[in-house]
């Protein structure tokens, strides 16, 4: 049997990962037991037995669902010391994976009522970020999420801050959640304040409804990398406008199948995005719920999409280049995976 390059040596950039998703099992266990929450019993049930929660967000009761699921876990974080030990944990899982840069998404204002309010719940998570990143050698940074579900007043609110905190740690801004709810265009202000202040616009679209999703947030949000963009698939023209604008798609393969955006790995479409010239960044999104991490990613890639080992290197080389790590740092990374590459297995 041919011997294959270990794919968790390969280094490579994880661009879009979410703050309680990224939470190991048994810590959301441990973290409820010491606050005395109790778990939704099919989240318990899951984390018990390693196997993710049976999920389906195509229809609003099923992303209902997965959104009680995820505030369940998010109850369970309470303390600043929480909060640095999910960090310090989720660059670990990174460290193994082969990442040498992640970019953790959070909105701050899930954690405000329980750590003094949004300005410390964000310096909480900047100071766990810093701790983590030197504890592990892994580099770090953090883009601010808005909310679709909430007033677009808010998003500005939060803009501001991430601007204001751009010298800490926050390089980007995102809007996450139901984009069947809401319109881009409803959030064109609060991503102006985040551009005008040096941050990267990287909102969600096209996960969870079709290729107008990522136009709204190319036209209106003027996006530099959107989070998903998997429904591109669908328009050739979206998809060369984002290959020639080297727009990048954080496409999360086992969060896709596991949402029921698709019924099996193999319908996730990045042997066409590849094809397309369309750059992406594989991402994990909620290893929580979704029961995969990064390197995860890239196994679908190869066994269900037949990539071969140029071509993870290639998906690597791409997320390395669409992070905002500094130049030097994604020089080492990239020749990491020139290295990785021509390696014998």
């Amino acid at each position: 049997m041919e011997r294959v390059r270990d794919l968790s040596e390969l280094p490579k950039a994880h661009l879009h990962l979410h703050f309680t998703g990224s939470m190991r099992p048994g810590t959301l266990l441990e973290l409820a037991d010491k606050h005395g929450v109790r778990l939704p019993d099919a989240l318990t049930e899951a984390l018990v037995s390693g196997e993710p929660p049976s999920l389906r967000a195509t229809d609003e009761r099923g992303w209902f669902r997965f959104q009680r699921l995820y505030d369940a876990a998010r109850s369970c974080l309470r303390t600043p010391e929480d909060i640095q030990r999910l960090v310090r944990e989720a660059a670990e899982e990174d460290v193994k994976d082969g990442s040498g840069w992640l970019e953790i998404q959070v909105d701050p204002t899930s954690y405000a009522p329980r750590l003094g309010g949004l300005i410390p719940a964000l310096e909480v998570i900047l100071d766990a970020v810093d701790t983590a990143a030197r504890e592990t050698g892994l580099g770090m940074r953090v883009l601010v999420a808005a909310n679709r579900m909430k007033h677009p007043l808010d998003a500005r609110t939060l803009a501001r801050l991430a601007v204001r905190y751009a010298d800490r740690g926050v390089v980007g801004f995102g809007l996450s959640n139901d984009e069947r709810r809401g319109m881009a265009r409803d959030f064109d202000r609060a991503f102006a304040i985040a551009r005008e202040g040096g941050l990267l616009s990287a909102p969600h679209g096209g996960e969870l409804a079709g290729p107008s999703s990522v136009r709204d947030c190319l036209d209106d949000l003027h996006a530099n990398r959107i989070g998903h963009g998997v429904q591109a698939a669908q328009d050739p023209r979206l998809m060369k406008r984002l290959a020639d604008r080297q727009v990048t798609c954080e496409v999360c393969p086992a969060s896709n199948v596991a949402l029921g955006v698709y019924e099996k790995p193999e319908d996730v479409p990045l042997r066409t995005l590849f094809e397309a010239g369309v750059p992406m960044a594989l991402g994990a999104d909620d290893p929580l719920l979704f029961g995969s991490r990064l390197a995860a990613q890239y196994e679908i890639a190869r066994e269900h999409h037949g990539f071969s080992d140029a071509e993870l290197a290639e998906l690597a080389r791409q997320s390395i280049r669409a992070s905002v790590a500094p130049e030097g740092v994604k020089a080492e990374l990239l020749a990491g995976v020139d290295t990785w590459l021509h390696t014998p297995a």
